[in-house]
């Protein structure tokens, strides 16, 4: 029971597959009380199917690309949950044509939504939510090894977690002097729904199954045994730090 007593947010949750989902799912197991974003109310259907009433669970309902939403949101948040010792960011989005081409031939409105939703909604959240974030709390989002690497056809979505990334480093600094907590945790290939809209995607898996060190399977659970590892007090003096939950794929060179 790490995070007994805690209370925190996971944006957004999709699924039962989302890797949002599974973090949420882990952090009330560990005793948290967690409020689930949903994008719209179409969502929200979702969402409430999957917590079926479990009194552990809250959801909230935002669209990040809705100025208007977000700047609601603390009053939605304060209302339902209160102050909260963790956040989570677990979103991204790049147009389907933008994913299935050169990345020479990203256009411009692909290029702009990629990175609005992938990564500047981590800064608009944490700079709404900031006053509803304890002392010492915790930030997390998910990124991926083609931030870092022209992985496959992962395209524009490689720059969003490129820039992802970096506004972790920037937020870090930013609310380090409260002890707010900004890291990053970069799964490998996971078969989820969101995922599944990269193409190849399938083969990436069985890329690095074959040749990650670790010759065993990491999927949702870990990442988020990872999360709460970062939610917790275990994380204390960790911040601004990319943390790969890959088998340790990301370390293997060519040959």
């Amino acid at each position: 029971m790490l995070l007994a007593g805690k209370k925190g947010l996971v944006f957004s949750v999709t699924n039962k597959h989302s890797i949002g989902w599974a973090i949420a799912k882990a952090a009330a197991d560990h005793g948290a009380h967690v409020g689930i974003g949903a994008q719209n109310d179409r969502m929200l259907e979702s969402v409430e199917k999957l917590i079926a009433g479990d009194p552990r669970f809250t959801p909230i309902v935002v669209d990040f690309t809705n100025d208007e939403q977000m700047e609601a949101l603390p009053q939605q948040v304060e209302s339902k949950i209160g102050k909260v010792d963790f956040l989570v960011h677990s979103a991204a989005y790049a147009p389907k044509a933008d994913l299935e081409g050169r990345f020479i031939e990203t256009s411009k409105e692909g290029f702009q939504i990629a990175l609005e939703v992938s990564a500047y909604s981590l800064v608009h959240l944490c700079r709404v939510l900031e006053p509803l974030l304890k002392d010492d709390s915790s930030v997390m989002c998910l990124s991926y090894l083609g931030s870092t690497r022209a992985a496959g056809t992962y395209r524009v979505m490689g720059v969003a977690k490129a820039a992802l990334e970096s506004c972790v480093r920037y937020l870090a600094a930013d609310l380090g002097p409260r002890g707010i907590r900004v890291n990053t945790i970069s799964p490998g290939p996971i078969n989820t729904v969101a995922a599944r809209g990269v193409k190849n995607f399938l083969p990436m898996i069985e890329t690095v199954k074959a040749n990650a060190p670790l010759k065993r399977p990491f999927e949702q659970e870990q990442v988020a045994t990872t999360a709460v590892y970062l939610m917790s007090d275990l994380s204390y003096a960790v911040t601004g730090q990319i943390i790969f939950v890959d088998s340790g794929f990301n370390i293997v060179g060519v040959g």
